[in-house]
């Protein structure tokens, strides 16, 4: 019996494992499985008394304590829209670092929750029901932007394009696109907009009504009440009152999201 875990990127803010570890063990329940709750990076750096005392487990430490138990076999069921470098390169450098002690180790990673080139319609979906649940709250006719983090590969980028496309398809949205932040240059212009720019732009336009629809899984640093995409949406409705901005929730929020990473755990034994 392989050992699972379910695996995000890691954030040095304690919502993020928190709600990682709820999901874990709503995705242990979903499928009769234990699913261990791993962040690849950064998460054991949150004090334990953050964390209701049980400090966060780490890729490398928690590979390397279950094969000195005696463990060999672990499925990593990915919390990605798609292929990072932190699953084409981090996972992979640690693994190969560990088999040189432990030779028999093996590692299965699932598919990533967008895989390319086909795509995830319940994703999609998601979004799409959050939009619509933000509406509720906004006004008719409101502007739409999908919003992700941003990302030095533009696989990660296609990611959101794929979504936007599939809601203009599947529900006849018009969705703008933007990125959290990006890196400087021409050569990530593939990004596109970042969303302060986007923001500006519509209220310099005569919009007065937006919704950010988030391709973010997690609270933490970046999304949730107090993450950098609410602070950009204020900063710059402090310089254009009459903007008002409707964030959705994150993906972590949607059943859905069981049922693919059901899915993709599936996939991956």
């Amino acid at each position: 019996m392989p050992v699972y875990l379910l695996v995000d990127n890691g954030s040095k803010q304690p919502d993020a494992t928190l709600y990682l570890r709820c999901l874990a063990a709503r995705l242990s329940e979903h499928t009769g499985k234990t699913i261990h709750p791993v962040s690849l990076q950064h998460a054991d750096a949150i004090p334990e008394e953050e964390l209701d005392g049980t400090p966060a487990q780490v890729f490398p430490e928690f590979l390397r304590t279950r094969l000195a138990q005696g463990e060999q076999e672990f499925v990593v069921v990915p919390l990605f829209f798609g292929l990072s470098r932190a699953i084409t390169s981090f996972i992979p450098a640690e693994v190969a670092r560990l088999k040189s002690t432990y030779p028999e180790l093996t590692v299965r990673v699932a598919p990533v929750t967008w895989p390319l080139p086909e795509g995830e319609p319940r994703l999609a979906q998601v979004v799409f029901e959050h939009i619509q649940q933000a509406r509720r709250q906004s006004v008719d006719g409101a502007k739409l932007v999908l919003v992700d983090h941003g990302s030095p590969s533009p696989m990660i980028t296609e990611v959101r394009r794929g979504v936007a496309q599939t809601l203009a398809r599947q529900h006849g949205l018009e969705v703008d696109q933007a990125v959290m932040e990006r890196r400087e240059g021409k050569e990530y212009d593939f990004n596109g907009d970042l969303l302060a720019t986007w923001l500006r732009q519509q209220a310099e336009r005569g919009v007065t009504e937006v919704i950010v629809a988030m391709l973010f899984f997690l609270p933490g640093r970046h999304a949730g009440p107090h993450g950098d995409v609410a602070e950009i949406c204020n900063t710059v409705t402090s310089d254009y009152p009459q903007l008002n901005y409707t964030i959705t929730p994150l993906i972590i929020d949607h059943p859905l999201l069981l049922e693919i990473l059901k899915d993709r755990l599936e996939a991956g034994e």
